[in-house]
C-alpha cells in the first residue's frame, strides 16, 4: 500500500480518537470533575504503558537523567489537559477544537525561549495569522465573552509547552520513559488536585466505559498521529488533522444541538492557512539547507 495513503487511513484512526475523547469527556463530566477523569486516566494509563513496555522489553529505556524537565513539561500537559476538559462542557466543541489547532503557533512563540531556535519571518508571519484566526473565532467583546473560551485558548497554549518540552525531552529520553512519567505525574497530579477537597469521586457504573475510553483514546490518537507522521510528510498529514474541525462541528449539531456557526468555521480556516503556511516555509527551508 502506498505510504501516504496509510498515513491517511492512520489521521482517520486520529481523528475518530481525538472525536471520541471529546464525547467520553463530555459523557463523564456530570459525574467527575476535570482533575478525577485526570487521575482515573492516568492510573487506567500507567497500567497500558507497563503492560506495553513490558511485553516489548522497552521497561528498562525507563532512566532518571530528567526529573525536572519531566516535571515542567507534565504539569505544562496536566494544567492544558484540564483546561480542554472544562471546555469541551462549557462552549460548543467547534470552538474548543479551533482554538486548539492554535497550539503549534504558540510553539513557534515558545521556541526561541525554550530550546534556543530562531523566530524567522515566516513564523512570525505564521504566530501573527494564528492570532487574527483567534480574534474571529472568539471575537472578544463584553457579549461574547465566555470563560469555556478563554480555557480552550489557555488549553492550546499549555499544549504548545508540552509539546516543547518534548522535543527538548526526546533528545535523550525515549517515548517509553516520556509516556511512563506522563501517566505516573499526571496521576500524582490528579490525586493531589482531586483530594483537595477531601472529597474523591468513585466513577458510577455506566460512566467506566467513559473514562477507559478517554485514555485509550488519548494514547491511540497520539500513536496514529506519530505513526502517520513517520510515513508522510507534515505537508500532507496535518491538512488531515484539519478535518477534525468539520467532524467535530456536525457532532455537535448532531448529539448536542449546538449551532454551527460560520465564523468558527473562518476563524478556522486562517488558523489552518497559517499552519499551513508555516509547514510550506519549514519545508521549503529544509529543502534549500539540503542542497
Amino acid at each position: 500500500m502506498n505510504p501516504t495513503l496509510k498515513a491517511c487511513l492512520w489521521m482517520i484512526g486520529a481523528i475518530a480518537s481525538f472525536t471520541s475523547m471529546a464525547v467520553a469527556g463530555r459523557a463523564v463530566s456530570l459525574d467527575l470533575d476535570t482533575f478525577e477523569i485526570m487521575m482515573y486516566r492516568s492510573f487506567i494509563g500507567i497500567v497500558i504503558v507497563l503492560a506495553v513496555g513490558g511485553a516489548t522489553g522497552a521497561l528498562g529505556q525507563i532512566s532518571r537523567r530528567k526529573p525536572g524537565l519531566h516535571l515542567i513539561r507534565n504539569l505544562s500537559h496536566f494544567a492544558g489537559q484540564n483546561l480542554w476538559f472544562y471546555a469541551i462542557t462549557a462552549v460548543p466543541l467547534a470552538q474548543v477544537f479551533a482554538l486548539e489547532f492554535t497550539s503549534p503557533l504558540w510553539v513557534i512563540v515558545l521556541s526561541p525561549l525554550v530550546l534556543g531556535e530562531r523566530l524567522t519571518r515566516s513564523r512570525a508571519i505564521a504566530a501573527a495569522m494564528g492570532f487574527v484566526g483567534i480574534l474571529i473565532v472568539t471575537r472578544p467583546s463584553p457579549e461574547t465573552f465566555h470563560i469555556g473560551l478563554v480555557a480552550a485558548a489557555l488549553a492550546a497554549v499549555c499544549f504548545a509547552g508540552s509539546a516543547v518540552f518534548t522535543r527538548k525531552l526526546t533528545r535523550t529520553e525515549t517515548i517509553t520513559c516520556i509516556l511512563f512519567y506522563l501517566t505516573v505525574m499526571q496521576a500524582v497530579f490528579g490525586v493531589i488536585c482531586a483530594g483537595i477537597d477531601g472529597d474523591i469521586a468513585w466513577p458510577a457504573t455506566e460512566s467506566w466505559p467513559w473514562v477507559v475510553l478517554i485514555a485509550l483514546a488519548g494514547l491511540v490518537a497520539h500513536f496514529c498521529l506519530t505513526t502517520a507522521l513517520s510515513l508522510a510528510p507534515a505537508t500532507v498529514v496535518m491538512p488531515i488533522d484539519f478535518t477534525r474541525l468539520p467532524i467535530i462541528a456536525i457532532v455537535g449539531v448532531l448529539l448536542y444541538a449546538e449551532p454551527l456557526e460560520p465564523m468558527v468555521l473562518l476563524g478556522a480556516a486562517v488558523i489552518f492557512a497559517a499552519n499551513y503556511y508555516n509547514i510550506l516555509q519549514e519545508t521549503r527551508a529544509t529543502r534549500v539547507t539540503k542542497t
